[in-house]
Protein backbone atom coordinates (compact mmCIF):
# COMPACT_ATOMS: atom_id res chain seq x y z
CA UNK A 1 0.00 0.00 0.00
CA UNK A 2 1.36 3.24 -1.04
CA UNK A 3 1.83 6.36 1.71
CA UNK A 4 -0.90 9.25 1.73
CA UNK A 5 1.66 11.64 0.42
CA UNK A 6 3.55 9.49 -1.73
CA UNK A 7 0.87 9.81 -4.27
CA UNK A 8 0.27 12.84 -6.74
CA UNK A 9 -2.60 14.13 -4.67
CA UNK A 10 -0.54 14.95 -1.46
CA UNK A 11 2.49 16.62 -3.77
CA UNK A 12 3.32 19.39 -2.02
CA UNK A 13 3.74 22.75 -4.32
CA UNK A 14 7.34 23.24 -5.19
CA UNK A 15 8.74 26.36 -4.41
CA UNK A 16 8.29 28.30 -7.78
CA UNK A 17 4.79 28.10 -7.67
CA UNK A 18 4.71 30.16 -4.22
CA UNK A 19 6.97 32.86 -5.06
CA UNK A 20 4.54 33.37 -8.22
CA UNK A 21 1.35 33.43 -5.97
CA UNK A 22 2.55 35.85 -3.41
CA UNK A 23 3.62 38.44 -6.42
CA UNK A 24 -0.29 37.99 -7.36
CA UNK A 25 -0.96 38.67 -4.20
CA UNK A 26 1.24 41.87 -3.91
CA UNK A 27 -0.11 43.52 -7.50
CA UNK A 28 -3.21 43.13 -6.45
CA UNK A 29 -3.17 44.49 -2.87
CA UNK A 30 -1.34 47.44 -4.52
CA UNK A 31 -4.04 48.09 -6.89
CA UNK A 32 -6.60 48.02 -4.39
CA UNK A 33 -4.70 50.57 -2.44
CA UNK A 34 -4.12 52.89 -5.60
CA UNK A 35 -8.25 53.06 -6.38
CA UNK A 36 -8.68 53.80 -2.65
CA UNK A 37 -6.45 56.54 -2.67
CA UNK A 38 -7.87 57.93 -6.12
CA UNK A 39 -11.11 57.28 -5.11
CA UNK A 40 -11.90 61.06 -3.13
CA UNK A 41 -10.51 63.14 -6.07
CA UNK A 42 -12.90 61.22 -8.93
CA UNK A 43 -16.08 61.42 -6.27
CA UNK A 44 -15.49 65.20 -5.89
CA UNK A 45 -15.89 65.36 -9.96
CA UNK A 46 -18.82 63.49 -10.33
CA UNK A 47 -22.17 65.53 -9.66
CA UNK A 48 -25.33 64.40 -7.18
CA UNK A 49 -26.86 62.80 -10.57
CA UNK A 50 -23.94 60.80 -11.16
CA UNK A 51 -22.17 62.56 -14.11
CA UNK A 52 -19.34 64.24 -14.68
CA UNK A 53 -19.66 68.25 -15.19
CA UNK A 54 -19.06 69.87 -18.77
CA UNK A 55 -15.71 71.48 -18.97
CA UNK A 56 -16.32 74.71 -20.53
CA UNK A 57 -13.32 77.76 -21.02
CA UNK A 58 -14.08 81.35 -19.59
CA UNK A 59 -13.09 84.70 -20.56
CA UNK A 60 -13.14 87.86 -18.02
CA UNK A 61 -13.80 91.14 -20.52
CA UNK A 62 -12.79 94.39 -18.51
CA UNK A 63 -15.11 97.31 -18.80
CA UNK A 64 -13.82 100.39 -19.87
CA UNK A 65 -13.66 102.91 -22.73
CA UNK A 66 -14.14 101.36 -26.12
CA UNK A 67 -13.75 102.99 -29.42
CA UNK A 68 -16.97 102.46 -31.44
CA UNK A 69 -16.13 102.12 -35.00
CA UNK A 70 -18.82 101.60 -37.41
CA UNK A 71 -18.92 99.59 -40.16
CA UNK A 72 -19.75 100.46 -43.73
CA UNK A 73 -20.23 98.97 -46.93
CA UNK A 74 -21.24 100.07 -50.45
CA UNK A 75 -19.28 101.07 -53.60
CA UNK A 76 -17.52 103.64 -55.29
CA UNK A 77 -19.68 106.71 -57.21
CA UNK A 78 -19.52 109.59 -58.75
CA UNK A 79 -21.53 112.59 -56.66
CA UNK A 80 -23.47 113.99 -59.50
CA UNK A 81 -23.59 110.98 -62.37
CA UNK A 82 -24.83 113.50 -65.01
CA UNK A 83 -26.16 111.51 -68.34
CA UNK A 84 -25.28 113.08 -71.20
CA UNK A 85 -27.08 112.71 -74.56
CA UNK A 86 -28.73 114.11 -77.81
CA UNK A 87 -30.92 117.05 -77.14
CA UNK A 88 -32.29 117.62 -81.03
CA UNK A 89 -33.48 115.66 -83.50
CA UNK A 90 -30.60 113.57 -83.68
CA UNK A 91 -28.98 112.16 -86.44
CA UNK A 92 -25.76 109.46 -87.10
CA UNK A 93 -22.67 110.05 -85.22
CA UNK A 94 -20.04 111.10 -87.47
CA UNK A 95 -16.94 111.89 -84.61
CA UNK A 96 -16.38 110.81 -81.05
CA UNK A 97 -13.73 112.88 -79.12
CA UNK A 98 -13.25 111.65 -75.71
CA UNK A 99 -12.83 108.61 -73.97
CA UNK A 100 -13.57 107.71 -70.24
CA UNK A 101 -11.26 109.18 -67.73
CA UNK A 102 -10.66 111.86 -69.68
CA UNK A 103 -11.12 115.30 -67.88
CA UNK A 104 -13.41 117.86 -70.17
CA UNK A 105 -14.29 121.63 -69.38
CA UNK A 106 -17.35 123.09 -69.84
CA UNK A 107 -18.48 123.09 -73.21
CA UNK A 108 -16.24 120.98 -74.69
CA UNK A 109 -17.63 118.79 -78.00
CA UNK A 110 -17.62 115.48 -76.51
CA UNK A 111 -19.32 114.07 -80.01
CA UNK A 112 -20.25 115.08 -83.41
CA UNK A 113 -23.90 113.98 -85.52
CA UNK A 114 -23.99 114.37 -89.63
CA UNK A 115 -24.48 118.18 -90.21
CA UNK A 116 -25.61 117.92 -93.21
CA UNK A 117 -29.65 118.15 -92.92
CA UNK A 118 -29.19 121.20 -90.00
CA UNK A 119 -26.90 122.95 -92.53
CA UNK A 120 -29.35 122.66 -95.45
CA UNK A 121 -32.19 123.68 -93.19
CA UNK A 122 -30.28 126.46 -91.98
CA UNK A 123 -29.03 127.99 -95.32
CA UNK A 124 -33.10 127.53 -96.40
CA UNK A 125 -34.26 129.77 -93.71
CA UNK A 126 -31.89 132.11 -94.03
CA UNK A 127 -32.78 132.62 -97.99
CA UNK A 128 -36.43 132.79 -96.57
CA UNK A 129 -35.57 135.61 -94.45
CA UNK A 130 -33.46 137.66 -96.62
CA UNK A 131 -36.61 137.37 -99.21
CA UNK A 132 -39.12 138.45 -96.50
CA UNK A 133 -37.11 141.09 -95.53
CA UNK A 134 -36.91 142.38 -99.12
CA UNK A 135 -40.63 142.24 -99.30
CA UNK A 136 -41.38 144.05 -96.07
CA UNK A 137 -38.33 146.60 -97.03
CA UNK A 138 -40.90 147.31 -100.11
CA UNK A 139 -44.16 147.30 -98.37
CA UNK A 140 -43.19 149.76 -95.92
CA UNK A 141 -41.84 152.34 -98.94
CA UNK A 142 -45.24 152.15 -100.47
CA UNK A 143 -47.00 152.85 -96.71
CA UNK A 144 -44.21 155.69 -96.86
CA UNK A 145 -45.53 156.89 -100.28
CA UNK A 146 -48.93 157.02 -99.04
CA UNK A 147 -48.52 159.27 -95.80
CA UNK A 148 -46.40 161.88 -97.10
CA UNK A 149 -49.82 162.20 -100.20
CA UNK A 150 -52.49 161.06 -98.12
CA UNK A 151 -54.67 163.74 -99.83
CA UNK A 152 -53.90 161.58 -102.78
CA UNK A 153 -55.16 158.09 -101.86
CA UNK A 154 -58.34 157.25 -100.61
CA UNK A 155 -58.66 155.81 -97.43
CA UNK A 156 -59.15 152.00 -98.50
CA UNK A 157 -55.90 152.37 -100.23
CA UNK A 158 -54.11 153.94 -97.66
CA UNK A 159 -55.32 151.09 -95.23
CA UNK A 160 -54.28 148.19 -97.62
CA UNK A 161 -50.63 150.04 -97.94
CA UNK A 162 -50.20 150.32 -94.16
CA UNK A 163 -51.25 146.29 -93.59
CA UNK A 164 -49.23 145.23 -96.08
CA UNK A 165 -46.54 146.90 -94.65
CA UNK A 166 -46.88 145.71 -91.24
CA UNK A 167 -47.50 142.13 -92.30
CA UNK A 168 -44.48 142.06 -94.28
CA UNK A 169 -42.81 143.19 -91.34
CA UNK A 170 -44.23 140.21 -89.24
CA UNK A 171 -43.74 137.63 -91.87
CA UNK A 172 -39.72 139.03 -91.63
CA UNK A 173 -39.59 138.47 -87.53
CA UNK A 174 -41.29 134.87 -87.98
CA UNK A 175 -38.12 134.03 -90.67
CA UNK A 176 -35.69 135.39 -88.30
CA UNK A 177 -37.67 132.94 -85.85
CA UNK A 178 -37.46 130.27 -87.97
CA UNK A 179 -33.58 131.29 -89.30
CA UNK A 180 -32.75 130.90 -85.02
CA UNK A 181 -34.47 127.62 -84.72
CA UNK A 182 -32.70 125.97 -87.54
CA UNK A 183 -29.58 127.66 -86.06
CA UNK A 184 -30.38 125.94 -82.92
CA UNK A 185 -30.68 122.27 -84.64
CA UNK A 186 -27.98 122.69 -86.41
CA UNK A 187 -25.62 124.07 -82.88
CA UNK A 188 -27.09 120.18 -81.01
CA UNK A 189 -25.52 118.12 -83.92
CA UNK A 190 -22.18 118.41 -81.48
CA UNK A 191 -23.01 117.07 -78.19
CA UNK A 192 -21.17 119.29 -75.37
CA UNK A 193 -20.07 118.73 -71.72
CA UNK A 194 -22.78 120.89 -69.67
CA UNK A 195 -20.36 121.57 -67.19
CA UNK A 196 -16.24 120.42 -66.44
CA UNK A 197 -16.03 117.13 -64.88
CA UNK A 198 -14.70 113.37 -65.66
CA UNK A 199 -16.13 111.44 -68.39
CA UNK A 200 -17.17 108.22 -66.73
CA UNK A 201 -18.98 105.60 -69.81
CA UNK A 202 -18.89 106.25 -73.29
CA UNK A 203 -21.60 104.46 -75.23
CA UNK A 204 -20.97 106.48 -78.34
CA UNK A 205 -19.53 105.21 -81.44
CA UNK A 206 -19.00 106.15 -85.24
CA UNK A 207 -21.80 105.52 -87.54
CA UNK A 208 -24.54 104.97 -84.43
CA UNK A 209 -28.19 106.32 -85.23
CA UNK A 210 -28.30 108.99 -82.17
CA UNK A 211 -31.78 109.98 -81.14
CA UNK A 212 -33.73 111.81 -78.64
CA UNK A 213 -35.15 109.29 -75.75
CA UNK A 214 -32.06 106.54 -76.62
CA UNK A 215 -29.74 105.92 -73.95
CA UNK A 216 -27.13 108.39 -72.87
CA UNK A 217 -24.19 108.48 -75.03
CA UNK A 218 -21.61 109.10 -72.23
CA UNK A 219 -21.61 109.47 -68.18
CA UNK A 220 -19.93 112.59 -66.58
CA UNK A 221 -19.03 112.87 -63.09
CA UNK A 222 -19.75 116.62 -62.14
CA UNK A 223 -16.59 118.49 -61.25
CA UNK A 224 -15.01 115.00 -61.01
CA UNK A 225 -16.61 114.37 -57.34
CA UNK A 226 -15.93 110.98 -56.03
CA UNK A 227 -17.50 109.28 -53.04
CA UNK A 228 -18.79 106.30 -51.34
CA UNK A 229 -22.49 104.83 -50.82
CA UNK A 230 -22.87 102.95 -48.01
CA UNK A 231 -25.35 101.04 -46.09
CA UNK A 232 -25.39 101.42 -42.45
CA UNK A 233 -27.32 99.34 -39.95
CA UNK A 234 -30.49 100.99 -38.51
CA UNK A 235 -28.71 100.92 -35.10
CA UNK A 236 -25.61 102.66 -36.17
CA UNK A 237 -27.40 106.04 -37.71
CA UNK A 238 -27.60 107.46 -34.87
CA UNK A 239 -23.57 107.42 -33.69
CA UNK A 240 -22.89 109.18 -37.22
CA UNK A 241 -22.71 112.94 -38.14
CA UNK A 242 -21.90 115.05 -40.86
CA UNK A 243 -17.87 115.82 -40.74
CA UNK A 244 -16.82 112.94 -39.32
CA UNK A 245 -13.94 111.41 -41.06
CA UNK A 246 -14.06 107.62 -42.27
CA UNK A 247 -11.04 105.25 -43.92
CA UNK A 248 -12.53 103.72 -46.69
CA UNK A 249 -10.61 100.24 -48.57
CA UNK A 250 -10.99 99.00 -51.68
CA UNK A 251 -9.97 95.24 -52.14
CA UNK A 252 -6.80 94.76 -54.16
CA UNK A 253 -5.92 98.76 -53.07
CA UNK A 254 -3.11 98.37 -50.02
CA UNK A 255 -3.68 101.97 -48.99
CA UNK A 256 -6.72 102.83 -47.23
CA UNK A 257 -8.52 106.58 -48.71
CA UNK A 258 -9.45 109.03 -45.90
CA UNK A 259 -13.06 110.41 -46.92
CA UNK A 260 -15.75 112.84 -44.69
CA UNK A 261 -19.47 112.29 -44.21
CA UNK A 262 -21.00 115.12 -45.78
CA UNK A 263 -24.73 113.74 -46.03
CA UNK A 264 -26.67 111.23 -44.11
CA UNK A 265 -29.91 109.49 -45.19
CA UNK A 266 -33.11 110.88 -43.72
CA UNK A 267 -34.73 107.70 -44.04
CA UNK A 268 -34.62 104.13 -42.93
CA UNK A 269 -35.40 101.10 -45.56
CA UNK A 270 -38.29 99.54 -44.26
CA UNK A 271 -37.36 96.19 -45.81
CA UNK A 272 -33.37 95.76 -44.71
CA UNK A 273 -33.60 98.36 -41.62
CA UNK A 274 -30.92 100.01 -43.18
CA UNK A 275 -30.08 103.52 -43.83
CA UNK A 276 -27.55 105.25 -46.34
CA UNK A 277 -24.23 107.65 -46.12
CA UNK A 278 -22.16 109.48 -48.45
CA UNK A 279 -18.71 109.82 -48.00
CA UNK A 280 -16.77 112.29 -49.99
CA UNK A 281 -13.19 111.35 -51.24
CA UNK A 282 -10.51 112.35 -53.30
CA UNK A 283 -11.10 112.94 -56.96
CA UNK A 284 -7.83 112.51 -58.28
CA UNK A 285 -7.25 108.56 -57.55
CA UNK A 286 -7.43 106.67 -60.55
CA UNK A 287 -8.05 103.77 -58.42
CA UNK A 288 -11.32 105.03 -56.96
CA UNK A 289 -13.35 104.02 -60.07
CA UNK A 290 -16.97 104.04 -59.97
CA UNK A 291 -18.78 100.97 -59.59
CA UNK A 292 -15.93 99.36 -57.02
CA UNK A 293 -17.22 97.50 -54.13
CA UNK A 294 -15.75 99.46 -50.93
CA UNK A 295 -16.10 99.46 -46.56
CA UNK A 296 -15.65 101.74 -44.54
CA UNK A 297 -14.18 102.60 -40.83
CA UNK A 298 -16.07 105.44 -39.01
CA UNK A 299 -14.64 106.53 -35.77
CA UNK A 300 -17.47 107.20 -33.41
CA UNK A 301 -16.33 108.19 -30.30
CA UNK A 302 -16.08 105.72 -26.89
CA UNK A 303 -18.38 103.64 -25.23
CA UNK A 304 -18.16 102.57 -21.76
CA UNK A 305 -18.72 98.71 -22.17
CA UNK A 306 -17.17 95.50 -22.90
CA UNK A 307 -16.01 93.13 -25.81
CA UNK A 308 -17.10 89.29 -25.85
CA UNK A 309 -16.55 86.70 -28.51
CA UNK A 310 -19.63 86.62 -30.54
CA UNK A 311 -19.96 82.94 -29.38
CA UNK A 312 -20.69 84.40 -26.37
CA UNK A 313 -23.80 86.19 -27.00
CA UNK A 314 -27.12 84.37 -27.28
CA UNK A 315 -30.24 85.12 -28.50
CA UNK A 316 -34.14 83.55 -27.59
CA UNK A 317 -37.80 84.96 -27.40
CA UNK A 318 -36.73 86.27 -24.17
CA UNK A 319 -34.04 88.79 -25.45
CA UNK A 320 -30.31 88.88 -25.94
CA UNK A 321 -28.26 87.24 -22.95
CA UNK A 322 -24.55 85.43 -21.99
CA UNK A 323 -23.93 82.82 -19.72
CA UNK A 324 -21.34 83.17 -16.71
CA UNK A 325 -20.09 80.75 -14.51
CA UNK A 326 -21.18 81.69 -11.00
CA UNK A 327 -20.84 80.92 -7.13
CA UNK A 328 -19.76 77.57 -6.77
CA UNK A 329 -19.32 76.60 -10.54
CA UNK A 330 -22.76 77.37 -11.66
CA UNK A 331 -24.17 78.78 -14.57
CA UNK A 332 -26.07 81.74 -14.52
CA UNK A 333 -27.64 83.82 -17.13
CA UNK A 334 -27.25 87.24 -17.37
CA UNK A 335 -29.31 90.10 -19.60
CA UNK A 336 -27.02 92.20 -22.09
CA UNK A 337 -27.72 95.00 -24.56
CA UNK A 338 -25.26 94.81 -27.79
CA UNK A 339 -24.89 98.37 -29.01
CA UNK A 340 -22.57 97.36 -32.06
CA UNK A 341 -20.06 94.34 -33.59
CA UNK A 342 -16.62 94.73 -34.24
CA UNK A 343 -14.19 92.25 -36.19
CA UNK A 344 -12.98 90.80 -32.39
CA UNK A 345 -16.43 90.25 -31.14
CA UNK A 346 -19.25 92.67 -29.87
CA UNK A 347 -19.75 95.41 -27.79
CA UNK A 348 -21.96 95.33 -25.04
CA UNK A 349 -22.74 98.26 -22.61
CA UNK A 350 -24.72 96.90 -20.36
CA UNK A 351 -25.38 93.48 -18.06
CA UNK A 352 -21.78 92.94 -16.94
CA UNK A 353 -19.56 94.68 -14.50
CA UNK A 354 -16.27 93.40 -16.47
CA UNK A 355 -15.19 90.82 -13.84
CA UNK A 356 -17.48 88.04 -14.78
CA UNK A 357 -16.47 84.58 -15.64
CA UNK A 358 -18.52 84.65 -19.01
CA UNK A 359 -18.60 81.41 -20.92
CA UNK A 360 -17.07 81.52 -24.28
CA UNK A 361 -18.72 79.15 -26.62
CA UNK A 362 -21.32 76.60 -26.67
CA UNK A 363 -23.21 78.27 -23.87
CA UNK A 364 -26.46 76.96 -26.30
CA UNK A 365 -26.13 73.50 -24.63
CA UNK A 366 -25.73 74.55 -21.09
CA UNK A 367 -28.66 75.44 -18.52
CA UNK A 368 -29.02 77.72 -15.87
CA UNK A 369 -27.83 76.15 -12.81
CA UNK A 370 -25.75 73.75 -14.04
CA UNK A 371 -22.71 72.58 -12.51
CA UNK A 372 -19.93 73.42 -14.59
CA UNK A 373 -15.79 72.43 -14.32
CA UNK A 374 -14.27 75.91 -15.32
CA UNK A 375 -10.87 75.18 -17.30
CA UNK A 376 -7.28 76.66 -16.65
CA UNK A 377 -7.43 80.46 -17.62
CA UNK A 378 -4.53 81.38 -20.08
CA UNK A 379 -4.04 84.98 -19.26
CA UNK A 380 -3.83 86.82 -22.80
CA UNK A 381 -4.46 89.93 -24.56
CA UNK A 382 -7.40 90.43 -25.79
CA UNK A 383 -7.77 93.99 -27.87
CA UNK A 384 -5.69 96.57 -29.07
CA UNK A 385 -4.45 99.59 -27.65
CA UNK A 386 -6.85 101.36 -29.13
CA UNK A 387 -9.77 99.74 -28.05
CA UNK A 388 -9.16 100.37 -24.22
CA UNK A 389 -9.67 97.18 -23.11
CA UNK A 390 -8.41 94.01 -22.31
CA UNK A 391 -9.87 90.48 -23.01
CA UNK A 392 -8.68 88.03 -19.71
CA UNK A 393 -9.08 84.05 -19.88
CA UNK A 394 -8.54 81.11 -22.36
CA UNK A 395 -9.55 80.83 -25.61
CA UNK A 396 -12.47 82.14 -27.00
CA UNK A 397 -12.72 79.38 -29.33
CA UNK A 398 -12.43 76.63 -27.27
CA UNK A 399 -15.35 73.85 -27.11
CA UNK A 400 -17.42 72.31 -24.15
CA UNK A 401 -15.84 69.15 -23.25
CA UNK A 402 -18.80 66.88 -22.83
CA UNK A 403 -18.94 64.19 -20.17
Amino acid sequence: MMGMGSGPAGRKPSRRKLIGISAAVIVVLAFVGWRMTRAPSAAAAIDKDGTVPPLVTVVVPSRGNVATTVSVTGQISATNDMPIGVEGDGGRISAVLVEPGDKVKRGQVLARLNPLTAESQVEGAQASLEELKAAAAAAQADYARAEKARDSFSVEEFERRRTAALTAVAKAKAAEAQLSEARTRWQRTTVVAPSDGIVLLRAAEVGQIAMQGSPPLFRLARDGAIEMRGQVAEQDMPRLKVGQSALVKLDGVPQPFTGKIWQIGAVIDGTTRQGTVRIALPADDQNLRPGAFARADIQAGATVGVILPQTAVLSDDHGTYTLIVGANDRVERRAVNVVGARSEGLLVDSGLTGDERVVAVAGAFLRAGEQVKVAPLAVASGGSGDSGRNLKGGNAGAAVSAP
